[in-house]
């Protein structure tokens, strides 16, 4: 991810390259993202009327950070779709199903980043390639950079938070029902959220 163009006081014009400082710059290298501490979510619209909320609890992910070039920053994540988790067994295993994700046939969803960017201050963006039910479209997602520390056990972390939103039907993801009052019962868009935390390889 490109976490490091951090603004200056007295911001840069766009067009000039990211400056970093020494500590900054410091974070350089590949980092492995901590499941434990870790949150790939999502939110859809039910029934017009509440959201529900779920996560995938299996998936694997990387991040090269580079400090001195932000734009060269990548991320990778693999996410096991028989792992989502929305807190009802019934929704969950629809999910799995034909109607929806077709976990038996396509176990995995996956990003593949092609594109950062420094916006100033704590913010950035990421472009990728996102793939589900054999399908690759491009989306952008908005960061946060939440800082860097050194835990208990001697690892490095770094964290940010990211969101997106993508039309699940792009994907192939049709499924739904009709409701009496008017509009359907699953919204066709889908908010992703992203709370990560990657610790850096030895």
């Amino acid at each position: 991810m490109g976490i490091f163009g951090r603004k200056e006081s007295t911001p840069a014009p766009a067009s000039a390259p990211a400056t970093v400082s020494a500590d900054l710059a410091a974070l350089t290298g590949d980092y492995t993202l901590d499941p434990a501490h870790t949150t790939i979510g999502f939110v859809a619209r039910h029934a017009m009327v509440t959201n529900v909320k779920g996560s995938f609890l299996d998936f694997t992910g990387t991040l090269h950070l580079d400090g001195a070039d932000p734009t060269k920053s990548t991320a990778t994540i693999d996410v096991r779709m028989e792992s989502v988790e929305t807190g009802n067994a019934d929704r969950d295993g629809h999910l799995k199903s034909s109607d929806f994700f077709k976990t038996d046939e396509f176990p995995t969803m996956t990003f593949r980043s092609t594109k950062a960017e420094a916006l100033g201050g704590d913010d950035y963006r990421i472009t990728g390639d996102l793939s589900i039910l054999g399908v690759t479209k491009p989306i952008t997602i908005d960061l946060e950079f939440n800082g860097a520390a050194k835990d208990p056990f001697g690892n490095e972390r770094v964290g940010f938070e990211g969101k997106t939103e993508i039309l699940r039907s792009e994907w192939g993801l049709t499924w739904n029902a009709a409701l009496e009052t008017g509009g359907f019962l699953v919204s066709d868009k889908i908010k992703l959220n992203f709370d990560i935390s990657a610790i850096k390889n030895a």
